[in-house]
């Protein structure tokens, strides 16, 4: 494919050329590891389960990920998923990459928090996303991790080397406000280190400590871009706010020969 961009009417002197070379968008195999900690059991505002109490953080990650799913798979129906647990370390929940929502739905339902766990090590994580890449390079796709993270006061750990960038990693964290007990904007900047310590393209990390579910439906909308299309999440101007704005109100326009009104006093 080729542009050609401000070429001059005098074609002898076309040096205003520019080629824009071809590029290829592979399909993705998209592995989403879920925190099972404790702390993914805290609830959630403004939206309510089956039974009428509040949604935990865990019920909503398993919607939201139906939803990107479904969503995905409109858009491409050649992406393939996977699923992973994160307590101590990374354990496989559905192992074969499907392209099948019924697949997706049957693994959240059997997505469990634990009863307690501590640090969590991603070198596990990083291990297996590397092998798996791998294994996607070789059917010309490409590798996605997308991690939910719900600790508010632990810091995961990794060990993994600088110049290994085999996939992509995005990061949605959920977390409490800041207190005595939690450490959130440290346990973000452990996150966004990581991130960018391993990711291939440009990996989106996005957090939420309001509580709401619609927060977090919003952010995981936003993962469905394609790695290989995004720009960098500084740019980022989605979702746009649907905050009401009172109407303005255009003057009326006055020719110049109208009459100009007197007061009578």
């Amino acid at each position: 494919m080729e542009m050609v961009e401000g070429e001059r009417s005098n074609r002898s002197e076309g040096r205003n050329k520019y080629t824009l070379q071809p590029s290829r968008i592979n399909n993705e195999d998209i592995l989403l590891c879920v925190d099972i900690d404790p702390q993914s059991m805290a609830e959630m505002k403004g939206a309510t389960g089956p039974n009428g109490r509040p949604l935990a953080r865990l019920d909503a990650i398993k919607q939201a990920i139906i939803l990107f799913v479904n969503a995905k798979l409109t858009i491409n129906p050649q992406h393939r998923f996977a699923f992973a647990t994160l307590s101590n370390s990374v354990t496989w929940l559905r192992k074969e990459f499907s392209s099948e929502i019924e697949s997706t739905i049957a693994a959240m339902r059997g997505l469990t928090a634990t009863t307690s766990s501590s640090q969590p090590d991603l070198t596990s994580l990083f291990r297996l996303a590397a092998h798996e890449s791998r294994k996607s390079r070789m059917q010309g796709r490409i590798l996605r991790v997308i991690l939910f993270y719900c600790r508010s006061n632990v810091r995961p750990q990794h060990q993994w080397p600088v110049n290994q960038k085999l996939f992509t990693l995005d990061v949605m964290y959920l977390h409490d406000k800041p207190g005595p007990d939690n450490c959130p904007q440290e346990v973000y900047d452990t996150l966004v280190e990581a991130l960018e310590h391993v990711t291939e393209y440009e990996g989106y990390i996005l957090e939420s400590g309001q509580g709401l579910a619609r927060v977090l439906f919003r952010h995981v909308l936003i993962l469905l871009s394609h790695p290989q299309q995004r720009c960098v999440q500084e740019y980022i101007d989605i979702p746009k706010s649907l905050a009401k704005k009172a109407p303005q109100v255009e003057p009326m326009a006055i020719e110049d020969n109208s009459p100009v009104p007197v007061s009578s006093q």
